[in-house]
């Protein structure tokens, strides 16, 4: 009985649900449609729709607005055709247009219109495209051109365009809005000229050239004699009025050489007494010019000596300072050579001087030079002894135990082991009261030698 009672309970909530579920999907389903046929009218567009009941036009500007649904026309009730016109301006042109004249002479045109639709849907009712309207409206443009253009003669056509233009335009206009359609401005009539087999409008122009050329030089000869006729009696004036003009020149000359002779009197009387005022005043001028000049002149002179004077001065102490100078400079000059001079005769001084300290200084460089002095003596000695030697009869007597022993012995005097023994043996005469003696006589020697600082 419970599973009876589960099922029982499932069974009535999917009656419940159920319904909800397709309403929710229906209204999904509805909504997928209403997108896919929906229709949004472009800014220059108008959508003429035709539904089972009423016609109306979609688009910017239309009271319907510019959005619709378009339900394809197989669909009952909701089912709609459509037309789709341009609302902006379109022109229509015709090139090489045969037409004739009331006389039939042929000839051929362009003829270029604007237009609009002002009614869409009258031109809905009338066309199905937009092609097939302006195949009609062409028509009705051609009727319109073929009977005006068969009502008048060639020449009234070539000279009239703009008249012509008007024609059209009121021929078709009434017509026009039938079809729901407006000119935008009038039909303009561009260009005319002779068909294939035709040379009536050449012919046309040809004398129109020629009976302008005429008249042209009809005009001129015209105007040439009117010229000339005007030059003579201009002339003619002329002549009167310079004769008249010579006549009055004449009078006023005269009229003038006699007031200019009695003027001219009085004015020599008038010049001669400016004359004498004016000498008199220009010979006190020229007497204060006099005693100007002379104080200009005074002026001048105590200028200039006062120039010289200040000039005399400068150049006084100016050569006075140059005196002074080359005086300072004649005087460092030999400052400069007597200071070098003392230097120079300072020079050798001062380097024995500075010798003398250094010997002073350096005990063991005294020593040298006293065993210096010493080898000179001693050389001398030697020298002295050998000269002495060469004139005497001296004897070698060799302990050696033989004649080269006791030469060799002799000679050793001269070579390095002499030197020691030289050496020390000046040591021993040193350490000697006589030998200290003897060395003390000999440095006080070198002293006196060798100038004191």
């Amino acid at each position: 009985m419970k599973v009876l009672s589960v099922f029982s309970g499932i069974y009535s909530l999917g009656l419940v649900i159920m319904p909800v579920f397709l309403i929710i999907l229906g209204l999904l389903l509805v909504g997928f449609v209403s997108f896919l046929f929906r229709t949004v009218v472009p800014t220059n567009m108008v959508h003429i729709v035709q539904s089972q009941k009423k016609t109306v036009s979609y688009g910017t500007g239309q009271e319907a607005g510019n959005v619709y649904y378009q339900w394809p026309s197989w669909i009952p009730i909701i089912g709609v055709t459509t037309i789709k016109l341009p609302v902006s301006n379109f022109d229509l042109s015709f090139k090489d247009y045969e037409a004739y004249d009331k006389d039939r002479v042929p000839f051929m045109l362009d003829i270029t219109a604007f237009f609009r639709i002002a009614d869409t849907n009258k031109a809905a009712q009338r066309v199905s495209s937009i092609d097939e309207l302006h195949q009609q409206i062409k028509a009705i443009i051609q009727g319109a051109v073929r009977k005006i253009l068969a009502s008048h003669d060639i020449n009234t056509v070539m000279t009239d365009r703009a008249t012509f233009g008007d024609q059209f335009t009121k021929e078709v206009k009434e017509e026009l809005e039938n079809w729901g359609i407006e000119p935008v401005k009038n039909i303009e009539l561009m260009d005319i000229r002779d068909s294939k087999s035709s040379t009536v409008i050449a012919d046309i122009m040809a004398k129109k050239s020629s009976q302008i050329t005429m008249e042209s030089r009809i005009e001129v000869a015209k105007n040439n004699k009117e010229a000339e006729v005007a030059e003579i009696e201009a002339r003619q004036v002329v002549d009167i009025r310079k004769q008249e003009a010579d006549e009055l020149v004449g009078k006023r000359t005269a009229e003038k050489e006699k007031a200019v002779g009695i003027a001219q009197q009085q004015s020599e009387q008038e010049i001669n007494i400016e004359k004498a005022k004016t000498t008199e005043k220009e010979k006190e001028v020229e007497k204060v010019r006099k005693v100007r000049d002379a104080e200009i002149a005074k002026e001048a002179a105590i200028v200039v000596a006062n120039q010289e004077k200040e000039t005399a001065i400068l150049i006084a102490d100016g050569e006075l300072e140059a005196t002074k100078r080359e005086s300072q400079g004649i005087e460092a000059k030999g400052r400069a050579e007597a200071e070098a001079e003392k230097a120079k005769q300072l020079a050798p001084v001062q380097a024995q001087i500075e010798l003398a300290k250094e010997i002073g200084k350096n005990q063991e460089y005294q020593n040298y030079l006293i065993l210096l002095e010493f080898a000179k003596a001693y050389i001398t000695v030697g020298s002295e002894q050998a000269k002495a030697l060469q004139d005497a009869d001296v004897k070698i007597i060799a302990n050696g135990g033989s004649a080269q022993a006791g030469v060799k012995n002799t000679l050793d005097l001269f070579s390095a082991n002499g030197g020691l023994a030289i050496g020390s043996m000046l040591e021993a005469i040193k350490n000697t009261p006589q030998g200290e003696k003897f060395f003390e006589s000999l440095k006080g020697l070198f002293e006196k030698q060798t100038p004191s600082s």
